[in-house]
């Protein structure tokens, strides 16, 4: 199994029927964890229970994320969202889904960790790079 870091094929195209709003008005979007039995990547459609985490004080789903504005500087247009914290939790996970919660759970990202990454009765955080051009989780060049 494995899950591979990558903008879903199907949130590229999506975009171009304005199906997700970023706007700070728009769309709400959410984080799941997933363990190494996922199979996730480019053609990973929605949100799926599948090899989703569990473990205290994480609730299938996920958590809501907090968007940073869309932006642009020279010729990239991105967005972001704020660190999200799992506090005080048991799991381990391998990488997470960025989905839209408003918008029928359709993906937006999957992101693979690298490796296992557990927190046991702590915090469990994820950190979104910068809100940069060239280092925001989401940008188009």
């Amino acid at each position: 199994m494995a899950i591979t870091s990558t903008l879903t094929t199907s949130f590229k195209k999506e975009l171009l029927t304005a199906t997700h709003n970023f706007a700070t008005n728009g769309n709400a979007f959410k984080l799941a964890l997933y363990t190494s039995s996922a199979t996730m990547g480019a053609t990973t459609t929605a949100y799926s229970t599948s090899n989703e985490v569990s473990g205290t004080n994480y609730t299938a789903a996920g958590a809501a994320l907090t968007k940073v504005a869309p932006t642009s500087s020279g010729t990239t247009g991105f967005t972001d969202f704020a660190d999200l914290t799992f506090g005080t939790a048991t799991i381990t996970a391998r990488g997470c889904l960025i989905y839209n919660d408003t918008n029928s759970d359709k993906s937006v990202a999957t992101i693979d960790f690298g490796g296992d990454k557990t927190s046991t009765a702590g915090d469990f955080t994820i950190v979104f790079p910068a809100a940069a051009a060239s280092t925001a989780i989401i940008r188009i060049a």
